[in-house]
């Protein structure tokens, strides 16, 4: 079996009401042109082009927070999370879970979302997204959300958000050429996990799983250059790194990236995955595809993820274990 732990949808009912409370946000009326995303029937036909196939689904962009003030998005959220449950229960077989969206600008109803998807829902873990409304994930305000996640040994998954309004450069106004997207969300993913290390978040709560989408960003290729540090080309000493111990981090650097998970979602990509299960190992890597994310409706996502992971040469024990068995084991499935 090959269980697909991030790819997306937006159930009908959530898209219609996603247009009514943010009409605003242009991706919402590109998503027109993508059945399989908010078309149950398109999105059912798309899997069944590959055999032993599931998915856990997640809701997709725009986050949550995007579409209404405060008072707005905790209604959004649980009416996104009733319906990926009410998908899941109607095809127990094509999706034997899903994970919660958050209102993250509200964070008390945050968590009270969370517990609520877990405990009547049955979500398997929660999605947030790499920035809220331009404030780390790091900020202490959500704190308590990752506390809940802990207690309930439930992974967060973690998707990266910029867009065009970040800059590439300080005199500019606005990301060219598709900059935010291509070079700024793995960007975003790399600097979201390295605030959270800092910040002492996994001193804090060791048992907390964060799985980062798209093979963990730059994490993987810039091992060695976390491992570096500027600060330590000058200070003449190889096995120690001054930034790091400044925070208070109780263990070596490299270690707290290794505590994350990542997904396979590097749009085919066999090198890209090659190199993040060199990082992350096997143990630690998870089967995703980002589909229906491409121009043929997520078909070019799916089999080209699998034919990259099946091109790796792989022991079988490895293999089972990021197609389904790393899945299984952290959301308990």
């Amino acid at each position: 079996m090959k269980i697909d732990i991030f790819n997306h949808i937006l159930p009908k009912q959530v898209f219609e009401r996603m247009r009514e409370a943010a009409p605003q946000i242009p991706i919402l009326h590109d998503f027109n042109n993508l059945p399989e995303l908010w078309d149950i029937d398109a999105h059912l036909t798309l899997m069944d082009g590959y055999d032993d196939y599931q998915q856990v689904l997640a809701l997709s962009n725009p986050p949550i927070e995007l579409l209404g003030g405060p008072d707005i998005t905790p209604e959004l959220a649980r009416l996104a999370n009733d319906g990926l449950a009410a998908i899941c229960k109607k095809h127990p077989d094509r999706f034997p879970a899903f994970i919660a969206s958050m209102p993250m600008n509200n964070p008390d109803a945050a968590v009270k979302e969370a517990n609520r998807a877990i405990n009547e829902l049955d979500a398997r873990g929660i999605q947030v997204f790499t920035n809220v409304l331009g404030k780390p994930l790091s900020a202490p305000e959500f704190y308590p959300l990752f506390e809940t996640m802990s207690q309930h040994d439930l992974p967060v998954w973690v998707h990266p958000m910029r867009g065009p309004n970040f800059a590439d450069y300080a005199t500019e106004k606005a990301s060219e050429d598709e900059i935010w997207f291509t070079f700024g969300w793995p960007y975003e993913t790399s600097a979201c996990m390295t605030r959270l290390i800092y910040s002492g978040l996994f001193d804090k709560l060791p048992d907390l799983k964060i799985i980062t989408h798209h093979m963990g960003g730059m994490i993987p290729f810039f091992s060695q250059k976390i491992n570096l540090g500027f600060n330590q080309i000058f200070d003449g000493q190889t096995d120690r790194n001054p930034t790091a111990e400044r925070a208070g981090l109780k263990k070596p650097l490299l270690d707290y990236y290794r505590m994350l998970y990542a997904d396979t979602a590097t749009n085919g990509s066999a090198s890209a995955a090659r190199c993040g299960l060199d990082f992350f190992q096997a143990d630690h890597c998870l089967f995703a595809t980002d589909a229906p994310f491409d121009s043929r409706g997520g078909r070019n996502l799916i089999g080209g993820t699998i034919d990259a992971i099946n091109s790796l040469n792989l022991a079988a024990a490895d293999r089972d274990s990021i197609f389904e068995g790393n899945a299984k084991r952290l959301l308990r499935l």
